[in-house]
């Protein structure tokens, strides 16, 4: 359903190299760019984009603005969130089932101050 999203960063170089690490452990990798903006994919579904706002003035957190990586096992979670902190991301919500039998997810902040989620669907 949704092609893209975008995430604004005020350090595009420092966002860019976090990124390029965390979206490697999902099969993603830079897409195409333009002055602004670097979009990810990994082939399948939406893409990512990040970089500065069209408006060129300082980016901002969306409060209850949330992409959500998705995961294909509980694994595959557990091992972004560990990288999205090593590169110096921030904690929101450890790996866990969220809804029992349902949802297994992480939650964790970019360098900017962007929250963001990796999630499994369990059964899925």
């Amino acid at each position: 359903m949704l092609a893209y999203t975008v995430i604004g960063s005020n350090n595009k170089e420092k966002a860019l190299a976090f990124y390029d690490a965390l979206v490697a452990e999902l099969g993603g990798q830079r897409a195409f760019a333009n002055d602004r903006l670097q979009f990810y994919s990994n082939g399948q579904g939406a893409m990512l984009g990040v970089g500065t706002p069209s408006d060129l003035e300082q980016a901002s957190c969306g409060n209850g603005t949330m992409p959500a990586f998705g995961c294909p096992d509980k694994a595959t979670v557990d091992r972004v969130y560990n990288k999205a902190l090593e590169l110096g991301g921030t904690c929101e919500g450890k790996p866990g089932e969220r809804i029992p039998d349902m949802f297994y997810g992480a939650y964790f902040r970019d360098p900017d101050g962007n929250k963001l989620c990796a999630a499994h669907f369990i059964g899925q």
